[in-house]
């Protein structure tokens, strides 16, 4: 298995996880069909969102893979009045990561986070691993610790 920025940073943070790769030559990388692959409830696989805030900047949020962000709820979390999506252009020269495979872990700048608190009520949720085709398991509470993340309603 290939080190990711993310993976590399969790093992220098002694921070327990679980790697896992999977399939995708089907083209499948959304998060619902990641969750299957892997073998985990779709409200356990998060999703990695990068946003623009008119006065925040960047943020990233991550919520359940079944789910779509709220973007008023968001904007609320950032503290921010108004709050759109990136464009998937931006995502890597911004994050350093690809669409599919965006870790709210290494990213190239350490942006403001904030994790769906429907998170606390598992011992381990998984999010990307740094590339499509890797998704990492974790303690949501050592995810936040890591990150800075706070847990608030995203959806």
């Amino acid at each position: 298995m290939t080190k990711t920025n993310a993976l590399r940073i969790l093992e220098a943070s002694h921070i327990a996880h679980m790697a896992r790769e999977y399939d995708v030559s089907d083209g499948e990388i959304s998060g619902v069909a990641v969750a299957i692959k892997i073998g985990q409830s779709p409200e356990r696989v998060f999703k990695t969102l990068v946003t623009e805030g008119k006065t925040t900047g960047l943020n990233v949020f991550i919520v359940p893979s079944n789910v779509e962000l709220d973007l008023k709820k968001a904007a609320q979390a950032a503290c921010d009045k108004y709050i759109e999506m990136i464009k998937s252009r931006e995502l890597e020269p911004k994050t350093g990561y690809i669409h599919g495979g965006c870790s709210p872990i290494g990213m190239k700048k350490q942006f403001p986070s904030f994790i769906d608190e429907t998170a606390q009520l598992f011992d381990t949720i998984n999010v990307s691993g740094g590339r499509i085709g890797l998704q990492v398991e974790l303690s949501p509470l050592d995810l936040a610790k890591l990150i800075n993340a706070k847990f608030c309603d995203l959806f």
